[in-house]
């Protein structure tokens, strides 16, 4: 464990399926940076993270505010993509500077104060099967697949 912030359960899966939609390009990268800045500021043990949108923002531009040069986030953006996390069901608002992570994608604590939190977003939501934490990520299909017919290489074999 590299720093002083503690461990997290991350699923495979998630961290995965994030890189695939990263080269995919079906996420933006502000939208992965957010995520993943969020992510690693959970209050241990909740799901939850104590950032307001400007603190993401400054968070987020730490290194880059050393290099006169380099290119910072700003905070409409980050507010868009704190919507869009949102969507995705991978992050929900639970009040004013306050942010719950999906607890089955990432959870820094151990599973049974997981499975706690789930158990009170699951009596929140009222069991809802389509609420907060269900369905998660952005619409399938997560890549577009073309059909380029069987001569699209130049020879009936796929490529590859």
């Amino acid at each position: 464990m590299a720093g002083t912030a503690g461990y997290s359960l991350a699923s495979n899966w998630f961290t995965q399926l994030l890189a695939q939609l990263s080269v995919a390009n079906s996420i933006t990268k502000s939208q992965l940076c957010v995520f993943l800045f969020v992510a690693g500021g959970q209050v241990p043990g909740t799901g939850i993270t104590e950032y307001t949108q400007q603190e993401i923002t400054d968070g987020l531009n730490k290194l880059a505010a050393q290099k006169p040069e380099a290119k910072k986030i700003t905070r409409p953006t980050v507010n868009r993509a704190i919507k869009a996390l949102c969507e995705y069901h991978w992050v929900e608002r639970v009040g004013n500077g306050r942010i719950r992570l999906n607890v089955t994608l990432w959870f820094q604590g151990n599973s049974t104060s997981q499975q706690e939190v789930l158990a009170e977003i699951a009596h929140e939501h009222g069991s809802d099967p389509e609420a907060f934490p269900h369905n998660v990520g952005p619409e399938r299909p997560y890549q577009e697949e073309f059909d380029f017919g069987s001569d699209a290489y130049g020879r009936g074999e796929r490529a590859g």
